[in-house]
């Protein structure tokens, strides 16, 4: 018990959020493989009650609402596609583990025994999880005040990193490497090749090479060329894929007629 208190008071120090009602504390860092173990088998209700899938849910729409909310304060000239691109990266899964495992949470998560055998606390969605089931519970007891001071203070790096420009480049570049991804072909590759223009007007051309072609983008920064070169070469890749598909299908009409 002992351990067990020295414990929840690390994590409060961590999470620089004192807890009135531990217990929200507790069911927050718990595991629904944790849960199932303490019940019968077939008491799926008393299992739900301990574990932490609700407050999940209940985080990821506060964590949604903070961020969102931050960044059209600081963005009020931004559309609401940059402002939506800029959300989804901030509240991945990706980002939420980083930060997960940045403030170590994913060390005081309760896992099942098959679970943490499995290595739970090191897995992606396990720390972006209890990233938001934490934001829930802080939300419960102390309100969005809060919960706001939970998360832009866990998230300040990259909120300060956050811009219309970084999220767009994010954008192409992620959809090209997961599209080279399913097709179990190499990352992409990026080079700067070429730097014009004075120091105020600068323009970087960058190549970004996969297997099958290369092209090149142009951009005020190199995060905007790479952007141009990543959206070209899904394009190129598109274009690629439907010329491959007409051919198929004229010859297929040819051999008919012969």
């Amino acid at each position: 018990m002992n351990n067990q208190v020295s414990s929840l008071d690390s994590l409060e120090e961590i999470l620089q959020y004192k807890f009135a009602d531990r217990s929200l504390l507790e069911r927050a860092i718990t595991h629904r493989s944790w849960a199932h173990e303490q019940v019968a088998p077939a008491s799926q209700e008393e299992a739900r009650r301990l574990h932490n899938e609700a407050f999940e849910f209940l985080g990821d729409s506060v964590l949604g609402l903070i961020v969102a909310n931050h960044l059209y304060l600081s963005n009020p000239d931004a559309s609401e596609g940059e402002l939506s691109r800029m959300k989804h990266r901030l509240v991945s899964a990706a980002t939420l583990s980083k930060v997960s495992l940045r403030l170590g949470l994913g060390d005081f998560v309760r896992f099942g025994k098959g679970e943490e055998r499995s290595g739970g606390s090191r897995k992606r969605a396990l720390l972006a999880d209890i990233f938001e089931a934490l934001t829930g519970a802080i939300f419960l007891e102390g309100g969005l005040d809060a919960a706001t001071s939970f998360v832009k203070r866990s998230l300040s790096e990259e909120l300060a990193h956050s811009d219309p420009e970084s999220a767009a480049a994010a954008d192409h570049k992620t959809l090209l490497q997961e599209t080279l991804q399913a097709a179990k072909q190499p990352a992409p590759q990026y080079t700067v090749v070429e730097t014009l223009g004075p120091p105020h007007q600068r323009v970087f051309h960058v190549e970004v090479r996969w297997h099958g072609g290369k092209v090149l983008g142009s951009g005020k920064s190199i995060k905007a060329a790479e952007s141009v070169a990543a959206r070209l070469a899904l394009e190129q890749m598109q274009n690629d894929s439907a010329a491959n598909s007409d051919h198929v299908n004229v010859s297929a009409v040819s051999s008919q007629n012969e």
